[in-house]
């Protein structure tokens, strides 16, 4: 299978379509205020919360097989060339242990929403952002290792940038979040208002996760170029009835 550049591709759609779908539909439903509410907050309630989770379950499969596809990536180019540094094999499986964890942590955010499961929902968004934030610190560290094997400087650099982007927000939306609930004095969170108290918090982190999702969402689609080069066979199959003991 020579299409494997599809896969980041498809990864890429599938997110912006379940948050801007899911956000258009909740607004349309009154469940939430436009002025940027949590992406989460826009998941809470029928139908909005079945299309979320629903389009995340599909979304965190195909981000654990680009993950994986990622993976085998680095181990066969680190076959190929010996002269290339042990510890990237290291790395590379570090990596792969924070990406699952960042796919689990997305797929309990879809599933166990805010307003049912809390302490699931917050530990399933730490994982997703915190793991995928160290994920791509470890990717962005190995281009730079790989180069000019695969990849290019450029692609380099712009993971470390958007690295060091997620790094800053993650750690802008955990305080203003907190801030924010400490502060506020509303009814409903889902619809916060100005004068509910800590408005300018929470409009900042609800804008950090808006902005940390759209970037996440492009690191994995910078994997596009480098997965033209990678070709994927079909698993080889034996049943264990026809196998024959001499």
């Amino acid at each position: 299978m020579s299409n494997v550049y599809l896969l980041p591709v498809a990864t890429f759609l599938i997110f912006q379509v379940t948050f801007l779908g899911t956000y258009i539909v909740a607004v349309l439903e009154g469940h939430v205020v436009p002025t940027v509410p949590y992406i989460s907050d826009a998941a809470t309630y029928s139908p909005e919360s079945c299309i979320f989770g629903q389009l995340i379950n599909i979304g965190s499969v195909l981000l654990g097989l680009t993950i994986y596809v990622r993976y085998r990536h680095i181990l066969q180019l680190y076959e190929h060339h010996p002269e290339l540094d042990a510890t990237l094999v290291r790395h590379n499986r570090l990596a792969l242990w924070f990406g699952m964890l960042s796919c689990l942590g997305i797929s309990v955010v879809g599933n166990f929403q805010e307003t049912n499961v809390r302490i699931m929902h917050f530990i399933g968004a730490f994982c997703c952002f915190g793991c995928g934030t160290l994920y791509f610190w470890m990717q962005a560290l190995m281009t730079y290792t790989i180069y000019p094997m695969a990849g290019t400087r450029k692609t380099a650099h712009l993971r470390l940038g958007m690295s060091v982007c997620c790094t800053i927000l993650f750690i802008m939306l955990a305080v203003t979040g907190v801030m924010s609930h400490i502060l506020f004095n509303g009814q409903n969170p889902r619809k916060w208002y100005p004068s509910d108290g800590g408005w300018y918090y929470h409009v900042i982190s609800t804008i950090s996760e808006w902005i940390i999702a759209t970037i996440f969402s492009f690191f994995i689609l910078s994997f596009t170029p480098e997965f033209r080069d990678v070709s994927l066979q079909h698993p080889q199959i034996s049943l264990m009835s026809y196998t024959m003991n001499v």
